[in-house]
């Protein structure tokens, strides 16, 4: 089995000022409100243990309060934990010191905010090179790799332009451009694209995406908002209070909810918009270069427009070459088999 990307060992972080003691209580089974009454502290994130696989984006999804950006913020010590491990490639980094901890987070990790945190001073490309110019880099390496990343993420020809000339959703653009300009393999997203209008927003969800995949990055990706989350995701993180109640990928949080709370979070999903075609699928069989086809990873939603008309099955295509077939009575069972 491959080493885990990142790897959350029984981690804690709780704020006040005996952490020590509201520690040791919340592991004896104090609750949130004998926390702050007997120790004046509060769980940020409790006793939480997970791992994220190289290549995967893995969503951390919850509302306000429930611990999620606290829990990006261990991954690279922004905040540091009470107690646990947290592992980067195979090494604890709640060990390591000061001077590896910033050559981690400038050569290993990207970050991207929900606020874009640009420098209005600087153009653009300076803002994206900002990274290569703390690590050294010379005016001619910042140039071409800012450019690259620029590039990257559909900004060519603006790296002249201040950040006050481009609307929200150029700037998060560049905010990403930034993250990538050191080409960092694991990219940390809190809440990126949050205060951008709804069209923005799935257009990035999906660049991001393609992005991640196309460049192999490793990303763990915050969000409130369940339908970006499952758009996104490899996998999903459900969080409440501080506590991660349940992962899995997108399909099994909407059609196995772990607790009443998940149930009533994924209540107004449907199954078409998760479920992805690879998961109901047949071996191939006879002849298939008249059939329509449909990508693996597609879900039903599109597959049912696919075989919308048809009375036989549709090719099942993974990067353009064929993995198998899928008729329209599995459709029809998949959509007939979510719980009520």
């Amino acid at each position: 089995m491959n080493q885990p990307v990142i790897e959350f060992r029984g981690v804690w972080k709780i704020f006040g000022a005996r952490a020590g003691q509201a520690l040791a209580a919340a592991r004896a089974g104090a609750g949130k409100s004998d926390l702050m009454a007997d120790h004046d502290a509060v769980v940020g994130v409790r006793d939480a243990g997970f791992s994220v696989e190289k290549g995967e984006i893995f969503c951390v999804m919850g509302l306000s309060g429930s611990g999620k950006s606290t829990l990006i913020r261990l991954i690279n010590r922004l905040i540091e934990p009470t107690a646990g491990e947290v592992l980067i490639d195979g090494e604890d980094i709640t060990r390591a010191a000061p001077a590896r901890l910033r050559e981690l987070r400038s050569r290993k990790i990207g970050m991207v905010f929900q606020s874009f945190g640009l420098l209005p001073h600087r153009s653009v490309r300076e803002n994206v090179a900002l990274p290569l110019e703390i690590l050294g880099a010379t005016p001619r390496q910042r140039f071409d790799r800012a450019e690259l990343a620029l590039s990257r993420v559909g900004l060519d020809g603006w790296g002249d332009r201040m950040p006050s000339n481009l609307s929200g959703g150029m700037q998060q653009r560049v905010g990403l451009a930034r993250a990538l300009a050191a080409d960092p393999p694991i990219l940390l997203m809190d809440e990126p694209f949050s205060a951008l209008d709804p069209l923005i927003r799935r257009q990035l969800q999906a660049e991001f995406s393609a992005l991640c995949h196309g460049m192999g990055k490793t990303a763990v990706f915050i969000t409130h908002d369940l339908d970006e989350a499952i758009a996104i995701g490899s996998r999903v993180a459900i969080m409440k209070d501080g506590e991660i109640l349940q992962i899995g990928r997108p399909e099994i949080i909407v059609t196995a909810p772990a607790s009443d709370f998940i149930a009533e979070f994924v209540r107004h999903v449907s199954p078409l918009q998760v479920i992805r075609v690879e998961s109901i699928m047949e071996p191939l069989a006879g002849p298939t270069d008249a059939l329509p086809q449909v990508e693996a990873e597609a879900p039903l939603a599109r597959l049912a427009r696919v075989l919308a008309g048809q009375d036989g099955p549709a090719l099942v295509t993974r990067e353009g070459q064929p993995v198998g077939l899928v008729h329209p009575q599995a459709l029809l069972n998949a959509i007939g088999e979510r719980p009520a």
